[in-house]
């Protein structure tokens, strides 16, 4: 028997991923198109976060996690979910509105919005049949519905949590160097970082452990490298800030 939707009621997924090579903040967008019944106009040509109607059995958390799996094939990622959006007008476009009508629900949909966390290497999109693509936070395509704000206000969300909890550490590999975390930094908050202090207050905490291990296969003087203990950081009642800014 066919999962029965509520036609107002969706999830939309901000998946956010880190790219360490090139040290950008990205954003996960399906691409949103649709031609005419004779396919002489293409009526719709945009891009979106991957979301769907949640399911009548479901609890919005497994939903989510539903269109994520369908979007990554991963699960048991970070999320969090940030905000309800419910705008008159969030569906109110001209090409919302063809869509809205071509899939046949309703033009006053609530949504609730999530942000998940991963690394950009960790999904294969080749065979996506979402044709799924990876956009840098600062160049974003044409986006469909109210999905700009949704992933602006993700962001902000973001960056605040990052200072405040080390969530930040699901973006990078198991092991990373002191550079690694500050060109991270870097990229979701958008500013620079002084490099001593930085690095002098994320050393003291306890929960980055260094490693008797060095970088390898790089031109330049190996770094250090370091890892994030989650047993001891749940050990932890005092949560500090990882960085004062």
């Amino acid at each position: 028997m066919r999962a029965k939707e509520i036609l107002n009621v969706s999830v939309d997924c901000v998946v956010f991923g880190y790219d360490i090579k090139a040290k950008s903040l990205n954003v996960l967008l399906i691409k949103r198109y649709l031609e005419s019944v004779a396919k002489s106009n293409v009526l719709v040509d945009d891009y979106v976060l991957t979301g769907y109607h949640v399911y009548e059995h479901e609890t919005l958390d497994e939903a989510s996690a539903r269109v994520l799996k369908e979007l990554t094939g991963l699960t048991n990622l970070y999320k969090k979910q940030f905000k309800v959006f419910g705008a008159p007008d969030r569906l109110m476009g001209k090409s919302d509105q063809i869509w809205v009508k071509s899939k046949k629900f309703s033009s006053r949909t609530f949504t609730v919005a999530y942000y998940f966390l991963l690394k950009t290497n960790d999904v294969d999109l080749k065979a996506n049949k979402h044709k799924a693509k990876w956009f840098p936070l600062g160049e974003l395509p044409k986006l469909g519905f109210d999905h700009k704000k949704i992933i602006e206000e993700a962001h902000e969300d973001l960056k605040a949590k990052c200072l405040s909890e080390p969530i930040t550490f699901e973006l990078l590999p198991l092991k990373f160097t002191m550079n690694d975390v500050q060109d991270l930094y870097q990229s979701i908050l958008g500013v620079e970082i002084d490099n001593r202090n930085f690095r002098r207050k994320l050393i003291s905490r306890k929960y980055i452990i260094a490693l008797d291990e060095k970088q390898v296969g790089v031109s330049k003087k190996p770094a250090q490298l370091y890892m994030f203990s989650k047993d001891v950081y749940d050990k932890i009642s005092n949560k500090n800030y990882l960085i004062s800014m």
